[in-house]
């Protein structure tokens, strides 16, 4: 079993004081929109790696390798300008403290801004992160990944109807591929309310029986708290707030 702290969008500022040190998670998942010297100081303070995706009002970080020299960008040697020490895992599949992330950052495009992609453009983000599946080895049963991680919601699950808070309608498929036991996004500050929770119903036919899955997707704008067992069938969440 993997604790998890995951955060969103609000800064929260209790969990820099001594009374988050009862919190010991074993590994830190923020869903975009924070300083990344929260992030930061949220590892240093924990001593945990953390696992992120940017959100639309974070820097682009597209185009940053790491080598054996330092961080590069288009073959220059640069300072990289997102969290040190954390593992992007935008457009990628990870597996961080034993728990495998899938990653998608951003938000539907409303301006000009980074970090914002159209429908489609999204969707084929979406296609090529699935494809990645391939690469791991899945038991029969399980999902490929643990955590689908992104900045907003998928449309109709927890978004808002205001331009820059729709949903994707491409993540609902995402889901059905890669069969995550928990869709986590941030995005949509909750204002005072308490955002529901949303059950995805799964199911496939594997040789000789169905197996039945379901995918909770949650939003963390502020903190989540919450076990998971990797290649396990839900999570226990232990405590929350819902933004700042």
């Amino acid at each position: 079993m993997v604790r998890v702290l995951s955060v969103s969008d609000e800064v929260v500022d209790s969990l820099n004081h001594g009374a988050a040190d009862e919190l010991a998670p074993d590994l830190i998942i923020g869903a975009g929109d924070l300083p990344f010297d929260y992030l930061e100081k949220l590892m240093a303070r924990f001593g945990v790696p953390c696992v992120f995706v940017p959100g639309n009002h974070d820097r682009d970080l597209t185009g940053y390798k790491r080598t054996r020299s330092g961080w590069t960008q288009a073959g220059l040697p640069v300072k990289y300008p997102g969290p040190e020490g954390a593992v992007n895992a935008d457009g990628r599949i990870v597996t961080v403290a034993g728990v495998r992330v899938a990653g998608l950052g951003g938000c539907i495009r409303y301006n000009e801004g980074p970090n914002q992609y159209r429908e489609a453009a999204q969707r084929q983000r979406a296609n090529r992160l699935a494809l990645r599946r391939f690469r791991h080895r899945v038991m029969p049963g399980q999902g490929a990944v643990d955590i689908l991680l992104t900045h907003s919601p998928a449309r109709g699950i927890g978004d808002a109807e205001d331009g820059p808070h729709r949903g994707f309608k491409c993540y609902l498929p995402l889901v059905y591929r890669l069969r995550p036991q928990l869709l986590l996004h941030g995005h949509i500050h909750p204002h005072g309310q308490t955002p529901m929770d949303h059950t995805i119903l799964l199911k496939k036919q594997i040789p000789g029986q169905t197996v039945r899955r379901s995918t909770i997707s949650m939003n963390t704008v502020g903190y989540c708290l919450f076990d998971i067992e990797p290649g396990g069938s839900g999570v226990e969440v232990h405590r929350r707030r819902h933004g700042a």
